[in-house]
């Protein structure tokens, strides 16, 4: 195949795909369009730089009028320890987060916690997941399955960085290869 020859199929395959990932964004989604479903867990945690007195308080109401099972991070528990509050607030403020409906208020504890997709957990301390959580508190959108949009506030251009791992940089190695040695 001629170098003008292969640019072009380059270009012709990039496009190919491109169009492939938003027909099966439209479809995929039981046809009613807008979105591909990405199954991911989330865990709200506290935040890295939280003030460890604001998180005490946090974790205290959480355990206590808030209604988080706390008994893992009670002594003997596998995730007590006391040297950690960050830890042992995480614990508390995911378990509260996935009674109360996944939603960002129920990962707030005044702007001390944050979702994330990264486990938390460690050794013996286990995180319970979205995934796990079972219809909380009469919601019933404890599921793993995050609807990513397509439209103008979609979450952000997915589909790009697949086709950059999949197709682009494959195909713009080979091309460079060819050209370094057609050059030669």
């Amino acid at each position: 195949m001629s170098l003008p020859n292969f640019s072009l199929f380059l270009f012709l395959s990039i496009i190919f795909h491109a169009v492939s990932l938003v027909v099966e964004a439209q479809n995929g989604n039981g046809g009613r369009g807008g979105g591909v479903a990405v199954s991911t867990q989330l865990w709200c945690v506290a935040k890295n730089n939280a003030d460890d007195a604001a998180l005490q308080g946090a974790l205290d109401w959480a355990c206590g009028p808030g209604g988080a099972d706390c008994s893992p991070i009670q002594q003997g528990g596998p995730c007590y320890n006391p040297n950690d509050v960050q830890t042992m607030a995480s614990y508390a403020f995911n378990d509260y987060y996935l009674k109360n409906g996944m939603t960002d208020d129920s990962c707030s504890f005044g702007n001390n916690a944050a979702v994330t997709s990264l486990n938390p957990s460690r050794g013996s301390c286990k995180f319970p997941s979205s995934s796990s959580a079972k219809n909380g508190s009469g919601s019933d959108s404890n599921s793993s399955t995050t609807t990513v949009g397509m439209g103008s506030d979609s979450a952000g251009l997915s589909g790009c960085s697949q086709i950059v791992l999949t197709w682009f940089w494959p195909l713009t190695i080979i091309h460079l290869f060819m050209v370094i040695t057609h050059t030669f």
